[in-house]
């Protein structure tokens, strides 16, 4: 178990599209514009605390739901079973329609939102919740996302984890906010060209998409790449509109 020592936690209930209800811890950590932090397969590893702490050090305040896998810990074998079990929920082979856990997700941006007493939140995406970060900018407390190896759905063959509807609704936030931030190693092979291709014909001129070569996968935790992390910052820091 790595050291982590949030400055906050809450459990949080709340509905999703399936009409069943989920609650999952929240950290939280850091001050300054709040960002809702996803998290990736196979849990909350010791990087993705890192990742929270590069966050703070840049004068952000860090949201991370658990919802899946160890914390602190890698442990992809045994995450295989939890994987199963949270399947229906993030529905990670569904294609042309978003998870019901996409709701829970909403909602929890609205509550992170109405907490900080601020006009929006940011999102990061990453992996299995890579396609959230996306989606969820159709909300009005969502004001940008970054889709860090968005992967779902797995074995897409071209089509992604959303329907028109989500995509038009999405693009119509981002119109009005500014782009998306999608990103990927050109190598990935979790995310792979024919669902690369996908997400950018979807969202057009609405999605910035950026690729760093090598063929790694998780660009800002396992395999940490800083140009990554320098463009999400820099997201960020527009989004809000902070100086300095």
């Amino acid at each position: 178990m790595t050291d982590f020592a949030p400055d906050d936690t809450f459990s949080f209930t709340a509905a999703m599209s399936n009409g069943h209800e989920a609650t999952h811890t929240v950290y939280v950590k850091g001050n300054g514009p709040p960002i809702l932090l996803m998290q990736e397969l196979p849990g909350i590893v010791p990087e993705t605390l890192v990742l929270v702490d590069r966050l703070n050090a840049a004068g952000f305040r860090v949201y991370m739901p658990h919802f899946l896998g160890p914390f602190g810990k890698f442990a992809l074998a045994r995450n295989t079973l939890r994987l199963l079990c949270v399947r229906r929920e993030i529905n990670i082979f569904a294609k042309g329609k978003q998870s019901p856990f996409a709701d829970w997700l909403r909602e929890l941006a609205r509550h992170i939102r109405d907490r900080e007493e601020v006009r929006g939140v940011g999102v990061i995406g990453m992996c299995l919740t890579g396609a959230f970060a996306l989606t969820l900018m159709a909300d009005d407390a969502v004001l940008g996302g970054v889709a860090s190896q968005p992967a779902l759905p797995v074995m897409s063959k071209g089509r992604l984890h959303m329907s028109e509807t989500d995509i038009a609704q999405a693009r119509a936030g981002m119109a009005a906010k500014g782009p998306g931030l999608a990103m990927r190693y050109t190598g990935d092979k979790l995310v792979p060209d024919p669902l690369w291709e996908a997400t950018k014909r979807a969202f057009g001129d609405d999605l910035d998409s950026v690729e760093f070569q090598g063929d790694d996968h998780a660009l800002l935790t396992v395999h940490f790449h800083q140009p990554a992390f320098d463009r999400v910052e820099a997201y960020f820091r527009e989004r809000f509109a902070l100086t300095g």
